[in-house]
């Protein structure tokens, strides 16, 4: 209590100066126009940095080639044998390195998972081995989520620190506070992760929650809560999800249920386990950088000023520019191989095993409950959005009841958890989250979106 008090009337103490305000102000303008200020592109809306990425992704595929594949493979490659020289020849330079060493020094789970990706990412690229494996349902489009994340990543990697190091989340976190905490459990800042994560992407709130995290700025509590809540799928997806479906002639309503049942399992969540029992520790390394409440005798305007430019003060294009290659390559090194291997082996039972249809009969039972006609053939897709988002509408999308396609596909879209999106992120930051509590809180966001969904759609729509 000592350091934040000490901490405070230094912020006090040292008026902060104009280039610092100037700083904040410039770089905040930039980062909150790349990823918080939606603007039509095509049929619908998008924010700048999703066009950033796009064009990066158009760079990538050439005529005679997709340079991201091939990276993806390149990555994949390096790491595996990266790996084996430094658990064979422990050289210097990697375990005198706290980064390198902890990239390649994987626990047996995930030192495993590096090889069945390497093995799947040669299959698939070079078209050998079983149909099973290297197919457009398994091993190819577990290829093809990787190399979007190509372009993605290094777009976000470099850019977001305009959002978390420049003072915005400061300033934002003080104006906002008194609304959040309440609603959300959570601390003001989070605000700015909400609104990148539903105007831009899931992957990018994820980054940019445990980022945070690592950085001491939310507690392990509340960058679960946040990262299992706010990682919302775009408007552009959610878009592409609606049309798939059939149901894009209802965009609007579509979007505004999601963002209903969104935000009433927001403030349900964090107030049950397994969230509510995660503690409110911080990051050992880190340790607590947060303080959002105002001193007295200080308007709430003046403060949150103040923090935004003190902390504009310490950030540097040099700081920047090694953030973003941390993220990169933990990100291609650590995580590609494990979407690549766990990804394809969980495709491989949605489509060629009945597991899924066995295991979903529960909900069968729940959906016919709720009035939900053709409830036995949807059901399914109530659990495979665990393993990737693509799933479920990829299965609704020839299913002959619009409004069960309405509603399933919108539920599915609020079960936020996709392991080979948000999942994978969390699971290799520091947060100390495991697969048990991203699939209790997966199912309890199933269990509650699929009723509250189904609500609003008989209130708000006609079919």
């Amino acid at each position: 209590m000592k350091d934040i008090e000490n901490k405070t009337k230094v912020v006090q103490l040292e008026p902060v100066d104009k280039n610092s305000i100037m700083k904040f102000i410039i770089a905040s303008a930039l980062g909150g126009f790349l990823f918080l200020v939606p603007i039509p592109y095509g049929t619908t809306f998008t924010i700048p940095i999703g066009i950033v990425i796009d064009w990066v992704s158009g760079l990538l595929k050439l005529e005679t080639i997709d340079l991201a594949s091939l990276l993806v493979l390149v990555f994949i490659t390096f790491s595996s044998i990266m790996t084996i020289i430094n658990m064979v020849f422990k050289p210097e330079f990697i375990q005198k390195n706290e980064r390198m060493n902890k990239l390649f020094s994987p626990s047996p789970l995930y030192l495993i998972s590096r090889f069945v990706g390497l093995i799947i990412v040669y299959m698939v690229y070079f078209n050998f081995g079983p149909d099973f494996i290297k197919s457009g349902a398994t091993g190819g489009s577990m290829l093809g989520v990787s190399s979007t994340l190509v372009s993605v990543v290094l777009c976000i990697a470099f850019l977001m620190p305009l959002l978390t190091d420049f003072g915005i989340m400061e300033f934002i976190g003080v104006l906002v506070r008194n609304v959040v905490r309440p609603l959300f459990t959570v601390p003001g800042r989070s605000a700015i992760d909400l609104m990148t994560s539903w105007l831009g992407a899931s992957n990018a709130a994820a980054i940019l929650t445990t980022g945070q995290y690592e950085k001491g700025f939310y507690s392990a509590r509340e960058a679960a809560t946040i990262s299992m809540n706010f990682s919302f799928v775009s408007i552009p997806f959610t878009f592409v999800i609606a049309k798939l479906i059939g149901v894009d002639h209802k965009f609007t309503i579509f979007y505004l249920i999601c963002l209903l049942g969104g935000f009433v399992l927001a403030a349900i969540l964090p107030r049950i386990p397994p969230l509510s029992k995660i503690p409110d520790t911080y990051d050992e390394i880190s340790g607590k950088q947060i303080n959002e409440d105002i001193p007295a005798g200080v308007s709430k305007m003046q403060w949150a000023v103040n923090l935004a430019g003190h902390r504009a003060k310490e950030a540097s294009i040099n700081d920047v520019l090694k953030s973003g290659l941390h993220v990169y390559s933990s990100m291609f090194l650590d995580l590609i191989p494990i979407v690549m291997a766990w990804g394809t082996i969980v495709l491989i039972l949605v489509e060629f095993t009945p597991i899924f249809n066995i295991i979903s009969v529960p909900f069968e039972w729940y959906l016919n409950a709720l009035g939900i006609e053709g409830a036995k053939e949807v059901a399914p897709t109530a659990l495979v959005g665990f393993a990737d988002m693509y799933i479920p509408p990829l299965m609704l999308a020839n299913f002959p009841i619009e409004r069960t396609r309405f509603i399933m596909g919108a539920a599915t879209l609020l079960q936020i958890i996709y392991m080979t999106e948000v999942g994978l992120i969390v699971l290799k930051s520091r947060v100390p989250v495991n697969v048990g509590h991203l699939f209790v809180v997966f199912l309890e966001r199933t269990i509650i979106a699929i009723p509250l969904v189904t609500l609003l759609t008989n209130l708000l729509v006609t079919f």
